[in-house]
């Protein structure tokens, strides 16, 4: 049986690699650490995918006195045979590699380019260490690595695939050509068992009536049992568009809506509007984010010098951009709804960008239920993301957060949950 090799690098990269590498880079420990979760298995595939290259066996075979992932911090990630190594596996993917795993961490394109460097010599050396004892030859390293090919796809987290690291023809090399993500090998289909039919015309039974003229009661069952079907289906969508709706609208403060969500209920979307995340660039790393959305408009005002040519605070203050993914749970002011965390870490990464950026957080309600609760709750769900972004190592770049509730509303309390959707936001403006 196979060794997976995944076992014997992870316990180099654990958390104290974790926590020394984040330190080091200045990035966050759960950004390295999905980092690494993307490269590793990026890195083992490159090398299952070369296992007969001779300048990828030379290299492995030369690591062998990197002993654990201690050794990398200091004397790997500039050395010049990871580089050689690193292009001949990726080629010309290399910079592709960086920027997707780079985006999907949370992390700049260097600190993702220094983590492959120290992950790439954690992995050739420990192929080289587990070669050494079990006296492994050239050849025996080759069918080492070519029999982790079927483990790579099934390693990757989620959210990331070899497609999306740009690495899908890879997938020709590992015998799943067309597959993105393989797993198993396709069944083949099963002959179908011959019936022995009658040489009479009137079937093997003459006697019996085989109602040729009317049909099969298959004829009329079968469409029959598809329109009940869709019928149900049809029914159930339906009753669940009735329940997202009453979800949405009652919140267990005792408020009688939710004053603070936003995302579908924010002014910059309108209700009817579908809207699909774009690449954004941050000065070489790809963000996903709307076009014209919060980080668009951040990162296109910081490039314009906008916020370096403010006098002062006062010529900041009036513009704030509104959250369009961070969304918080019903009346929750401590728990974020599943896709939130990601726009946060792209803030994260822009202010990180941007280090003489300083920002304010605010939340907002529409005029519906007791305005001390409104304050309170949307107080707390501000103090919550400054809370994040100070975990995130951004703390100081924030000047201060604050929940006005209903103060600067617009929308009259009496008009549809729709219309008021407009007062209902989180949002952050730039500030000095």
């Amino acid at each position: 049986m196979s060794i997976n090799l995944i076992d014997l690098i992870k316990g180099q990269l654990g958390p104290a690699f974790t926590s020394q590498t984040a330190q080091q880079l200045g990035e966050s420990e759960s950004g390295i650490s999905k980092a690494v979760s993307g490269l590793l298995p990026a890195v083992l595939g490159g090398l299952a995918n070369n296992s007969d290259n001779p300048s990828v066996l030379d290299a492995i075979t030369g690591a062998g006195s990197v002993n654990s992932a201690a050794d990398l911090s200091g004397n790997v990630q500039g050395s010049s045979w990871i580089t050689t190594l690193l292009k001949s596996i990726f080629g010309d993917k290399l910079s592709t590699l960086i920027n997707s795993v780079a985006t999907y961490a949370g992390i700049s394109s260097n600190s993702a380019e220094s983590l492959l460097n120290l992950v790439t010599g954690a992995t050739a050396g420990s192929v080289a260490q587990y070669a050494q004892e079990q006296n492994l030859d050239r050849s025996g390293i080759s069918n080492l690595l070519n029999d982790q090919k079927g483990l790579v796809s099934g390693l990757l987290p989620a959210g990331l695939s070899l497609a999306s690291l740009n690495l899908g023809n890879w997938a020709k090399g590992y015998g799943f050509e067309g597959n993105e993500n393989p797993a198993t090998t396709p069944p083949k289909p099963e002959p179908h068992a011959e019936v022995t039919r009658s040489v009479a015309d009137s079937g093997t039974f003459p006697d019996r009536n085989n109602n040729n003229e009317g049909g099969s009661i298959w004829k009329w069952l079968l469409p029959l049992l598809l329109l009940l079907a869709a019928a149900f289906f049809v029914w159930k969508q339906c009753e669940k568009k009735e329940t997202t709706v009453t979800t949405t609208t009652n919140d267990s403060t005792g408020v009688k809506s939710d004053t603070v969500v936003s995302n579908s209920n924010d002014t910059m979307n309108a209700p009817s509007e579908t809207r699909t995340d774009e690449s954004i660039d941050l000065n070489g790393t790809s963000l996903m984010g709307y076009k014209g959305g919060m980080e668009d408009q951040m990162i296109s005002f910081l490039k314009a010098g906008s916020y370096a040519s403010a006098a002062d605070d006062a010529a900041l203050k009036d513009t704030w951009y509104s959250f369009d993914h961070v969304n918080f749970k019903i009346g929750s002011s401590t728990e974020l709804e599943a896709g939130s965390q990601g726009q946060i870490d792209n803030l994260v990464a822009i202010l990180k960008a941007f280090p003489d950026a300083k920002i304010k957080i605010g939340g907002y309600t529409d005029k519906t239920g007791v305005e001390a609760d409104n304050i309170r709750l949307s107080t707390a769900r501000a103090n919550f993301i400054k809370s994040a972004l100070d975990k995130a190592g951004v703390g100081a770049q924030i000047l201060g957060a604050e929940g006005y509730g209903s103060k600067f509303a617009t929308v009259a309390k009496e008009a549809s949950n729709e219309e008021r959707a407009a007062d209902r936001k989180m949002a952050i403006r730039f500030a000095k």
